[in-house]
């Protein structure tokens, strides 16, 4: 195990056992019957899950002296989904049994055997096949139920086995989407710093630690990645961890995720890209949702906010029902509306607040630009390192356009309570103006090239 997981676990509130490294999928039935004495195992996987490590697993199970239950195999990829009726599905299964799942899993499975797992108050453990996301370790799933996409409550894997060579044989577009969902962090941190320097949600300096902390060594090898290094992996796979453990730590995702990732789950929501074989990943549109987000925040040190007039700010200020339309016309999809005017709803500020409000963020302003440029990382450079390890950064490559995407930055801002650098923008009235910027010529999307090969496409 790692110096940084090893001093991270004992802070962890819901893992207790980390079998992280080279070769470590043979500790598989150690580390289970260590957590859960006494306990029979129930194997949880799909089928190409199983053929990554479900023979390896089954067999260290066996040579613990685990007992076990037969396996529950997903038939194909049923995970291209992360809906509740799969977990519903896994749930009803593993009702019937006096067993503890164990899943061999990528991250949209594990995310399904968590809650599944969670809703029946059992614990589970992990062991992950691909560094693809940095859900493992976390607190709470990303699942979608009636259309909507949130992260819903429920325990981490009590243990986690996370074998670099499985990962590192796992395939490249998985790395690459891990790589995309961990660079979002940059500017995802980047909307944490501006939640603290306002007041609204505080740093929690332990959890920041952990992401931040071993971030640019992860990233630090996006070549490497690309040809499938095991020590490149391993780092990954490392910060994909303490991304999830942080999670855990604060029972939020707010350490690993800022408006970067509403951009994928808008498109996830919308279904975009469920259908394609394979399905676009999380981590894919996670990636596009950073360069977007780090464009923006590119952009910060042009404006001029101490133009901006408090009280004139105050007395154009949208009402709730007027802000309530703005929202149902940015979300047309009935099954997203409700729920998107919900999230709006919870970080609304009342008119009689407003100038209160804006004339905070213009008070604290110059020290906000110099917090989040430390933190941030030029689009084009995010871009490029996407680029290299073999991800989408460019929306084009995951069929959306330019016209789309303008679109998304505006309903990114609706679908999360959480407050990024798109409401501090929203409420100086700024927003229109980094988007315009953006689109127009000179601007970030206006130059950027249009990639002529690597399309991902529909099948």
């Amino acid at each position: 195990m790692s110096e940084l997981i090893a001093k991270a676990l004992p802070d962890a509130t819901d893992t207790r056992a980390i079998a992280f490294g080279r070769g470590v999928l043979t500790e598989t039935g150690r580390v289970f019957a260590d957590t859960f004495p006494g306990a029979a195992c129930v194997l949880v996987a799909d089928d190409n899950t199983w053929r990554a490590a479900g023979v390896q697993v089954r067999d260290s199970l066996t040579h613990a002296g685990v007992p076990l239950e037969e396996p529950f195999v997903f038939p194909g990829t049923p995970t291209l989904y992360a809906s509740y009726e799969n977990v519903e599905r896994l749930r009803d299964h593993l009702r019937g049994l006096d067993a503890v799942a164990c899943v061999i899993a990528s991250g949209t499975l594990n995310d399904i055997a968590k809650l599944a797992s969670g809703e029946l108050g059992r614990p589970y453990l992990n062991v992950c096949t691909a560094a693809s996301m940095d859900g493992y370790t976390a607190f709470g799933a990303s699942i979608t139920r009636d259309g909507f996409k949130i992260t819903r409550d429920c325990p981490a894997p009590a243990a986690l086995i996370a074998d670099v060579d499985v990962m590192a044989s796992a395939p490249r577009r998985l790395t690459a989407s891990g790589y995309g969902d961990l660079i979002e962090k940059v500017p995802g941190g980047a909307d944490w710093l501006v939640a603290d320097e306002l007041d609204i949600e505080p740093v929690a300096g332990d959890v920041w630690n952990l992401v931040q902390d071993p971030l640019a060594d992860a990233l630090a090898d996006p070549d490497g990645l690309a040809a499938g290094s095991p020590d490149a992996v391993g780092r990954l796979a490392e910060g994909l961890i303490l991304s999830g453990l942080a999670m855990q730590a604060i029972k939020s995702s707010r350490p690993a995720s800022g408006a970067g990732h509403n951009f994928s789950h808008q498109w996830e929501m919308e279904g975009h890209g469920l259908d394609w074989e394979p399905p676009l990943s999380h981590g894919n549109k996670v990636g596009v949702g950073a360069v977007a987000t780090s464009a923006v925040y590119d952009l910060l040190p042009t404006l001029d906010v101490a133009a901006v007039d408090p009280g004139r700010r105050a007395a154009e200020w949208l009402t709730p029902e007027q802000n309530d339309a703005r929202v149902a016309d940015l979300q047309p999809l009935p099954r997203m509306r409700e729920a998107a005017l919900a999230q709006s709803r919870g970080k609304y500020v009342p008119r009689e607040l407003a100038a209160e409000r804006v004339g905070l963020i213009k008070d604290r302003w110059p020290t906000l630009l110099r917090r989040v440029a430390a933190q941030t990382m030029p689009a084009s450079e995010v871009a490029d390192r996407l680029r290299r390890v073999g991800a989408p950064y460019h929306p084009a490559q995951i069929a959306v356009d330019l016209a789309k995407l303008r679109r998304t930055y505006y309903q990114s801002q609706t679908i999360r309570s959480r407050y990024t650098i798109m409401d501090a923008l929203f409420e100086l009235g700024l927003l229109d103006q980094v988007v315009d910027t953006l689109f127009a010529p000179g601007g970030y999307w206006a130059d950027a090239p249009v990639p002529t090969a690597g399309f991902l496409k529909p099948a």
